[in-house]
């Protein structure tokens, strides 16, 4: 678990990905929750459930470096889900990713939950460079990425979803929030 400020991220485990590809009401019984409305963001990442929770069965080691629930604390409920998109590579790098319910966002919740993710991977002697994928355009999810500290690196060209940015931190870049 990844715990900030505000928020508790829980790592998605295989019995939370039955929940929310069978019943999403069971989920919030299971993590004494409420649901907010969207908390899962947009079509994709619902469309992405099934292949996450696949993955994560065939890769058991992935947990914790996969998907992550976003509770908001005083509130008890489930506002978003993000997390890690796999283990660390042979360079040393993982990518993050968030979603934050509509009703939540403008907050600052997004930028915690990035901040709670990078201080979770630096914790790992062998993360050198923390990453995420934007649109290539300004937007909400770029400045939340240009307030934890990464810089905009260049664009990629994503087989899904063409033209995208790419941004980056660095190990030795890192300043940790007090």
């Amino acid at each position: 678990m990844i715990e900030t400020a505000r928020l508790r991220l829980i790592p998605c485990e295989l019995s939370h990905f039955e929940a929310i590809l069978q019943d999403e009401a069971r989920l919030a019984t299971l993590l004494g929750v409420e649901l907010a409305a969207d908390w899962l963001g947009f079509d994709a990442a619902r469309e992405a459930m099934q292949p996450a929770y696949e993955f994560l069965k065939s890769h058991p080691t992935a947990l914790g470096w996969w998907t992550y629930l976003f509770i908001h604390k005083a509130d008890r409920t489930l506002i978003g889900l993000g997390g890690f998109k796999g283990e660390v590579n042979e360079e040393g790098m993982v990518e993050i990713g968030y979603e934050i319910a509509p009703a939540y966002r403008r907050r600052g919740l997004a930028r915690e939950a990035a901040e709670g993710m990078i201080e979770y991977a630096f914790a790992h002697p062998e993360i050198k460079r923390v990453d995420a994928h934007t649109l290539p355009e300004t937007n909400a999810s770029t400045g939340v990425l240009e307030k934890v500290g990464m810089k905009h690196v260049g664009t990629v060209d994503d087989p899904d979803d063409g033209e995208i940015w790419r941004w980056s931190l660095s190990r030795e870049e890192y300043r940790p929030v007090v």
